[in-house]
């Protein structure tokens, strides 16, 4: 057993199943990606790292299992679980899981391949774990998967906490005590008590609170864009192997952009490592364009396709425009359920909330057409166009 501080845990206990797995290449990568992405252009703090989440996820997991009383060999799948769930991202995190959902086929979750050759599976053995249990933890496949996969996770605990005191955001605070405390297993999985509703519906309002002051912040949404492109048109140049690119770090993958034979590539890199980004040219919700047009248009492919037209309509060069579509926000429908005395009913019948917090989600959503500052007139008139965006009324405009 060893002690490891952490700024939003404090002492986080590592157990000898822990410290067995801890200086595996797989989870070392993890200090050198970046757990906000690009987030740190807007809030210079947001530079933790995966490796960070992954021990304080790992540190709620095994407080949760002390609570629910599992047997050692559970509390064992769980914490290795809970502290190699990330090993699948790419890098940058979440910015290039378009290119591993659309190019590869798999997402971050998917993390069979990864623990089951090499050495994260001989140090799995060693734990006496079978790696694809401890996969079917990570990806939802397992009784036990909603206490790392889940609605009211330790891996949400978790990343809600960090990334509001590394952003200095004040919106993520969550009762993390009081949820571990109100978690129970149910034979349907894992449950909540009904003293835990108001933590529930904090976690909940931290999640919808923080989505466009940090997950989609503009700025990160700009530079998640660019990089795209940059990615697109090195692959495109040199035809590079993207799964080999995807094991890579922050840092080699941002090197090799930035060395790209490519032109466009390595323009854009220059542009990301400099902070001289493309502008808002249209930034609209859903009220302003064709909801159903776009909604089946957010892949990487279709974005392009429609940046091409736009930038043609414009009399511009196309990769000095950018379509950002987001996919629609999913309702927030609990599968957790709601312990009252013999009684188990869906947390979304004792909690009003939810459907408040559900329309809040819709209501933030953004599509966001970007370009070079001297283009953004011309562009966003065609954009205009091309997307049939309804014309602003005064309260709609935003400072850019």
């Amino acid at each position: 057993m060893k002690i490891v501080k952490d700024p939003v845990h404090g002492d986080v206990e590592v157990g000898e199943t822990a410290l067995t797995l801890l200086d595996s290449p797989v989870l070392q990568r993890l200090r050198h990606i970046r757990q906000l992405g690009f987030a740190h252009l807007v809030y210079p703090g947001a530079n933790h790292t995966r490796f960070e989440h992954s021990l304080g996820t790992m540190h709620l997991a095994a407080t949760l299992s002390r609570h629910l009383d599992l047997a050692p060999d559970e509390t064992d799948l769980v914490t290795a679980a809970a502290l190699l769930h990330d090993i699948g991202h790419g890098p940058f995190s979440h910015v290039s899981e378009a290119f591993m959902v659309e190019l590869l086929g798999w997402g971050h979750e998917e993390v069979e391949r990864l623990l089951a050759t090499g050495a994260t599976a001989a140090l799995l053995d060693t734990c006496g774990l079978d790696p694809a249990e401890v996969a079917a933890v990570i990806n939802g496949r397992h009784r036990y998967a909603g206490l790392i996969h889940g609605d009211l996770d330790v891996d949400r605990m978790d990343y809600l906490l960090r990334d509001a005191h590394y952003t200095g955001v004040p919106y993520g605070l969550v009762d993390a005590g009081r949820l571990v405390r109100s978690t129970v297993l149910t034979e349907n999985g894992v449950g909540l008590d009904f003293s835990g509703i108001n933590a529930a519906e904090s976690l909940l309002i931290a999640r919808t609170l923080m989505r466009p002051v940090v997950y989609y912040h503009h700025v990160s949404r700009i530079a998640t864009s660019m990089f795209h492109l940059a990615l697109l048109s090195h692959l495109e140049g040199t035809g590079e192997d993207v799964g080999a690119l995807m094991r890579m770090d922050d840092a080699a993958l941002f090197t090799r952009l930035l060395g790209s034979p490519d032109a466009v590539a390595a323009d854009l890199a220059a542009r990301l490592y400099t902070r001289r980004l493309y502008k808002r040219a249209a930034y609209v919700g859903r009220d302003r364009v064709n909801a159903a047009a776009v909604q089946g248009r957010t892949s990487m492919r279709d974005s392009r396709q429609i940046a091409r037209a736009i930038a043609e309509s414009a009399g511009v060069e196309p990769w000095t425009v950018l379509v950002d579509i987001p996919s629609f926000p999913t309702d927030m429908s609990m599968g957790v359920r709601v312990r009252d005395h013999h009684a188990l009913v869906g947390l979304e019948e004792v909690s009003p909330l939810l459907t408040t917090l559900n329309e809040t989600r819709r209501q933030q959503w953004r599509l966001g057409v970007y370009t070079v500052p001297d283009q953004r007139e011309a562009v966003e008139q065609a954009a205009t166009e091309v997307l049939h965006i309804k014309r602003p009324t005064q309260q709609d405009r935003l400072p850019i």
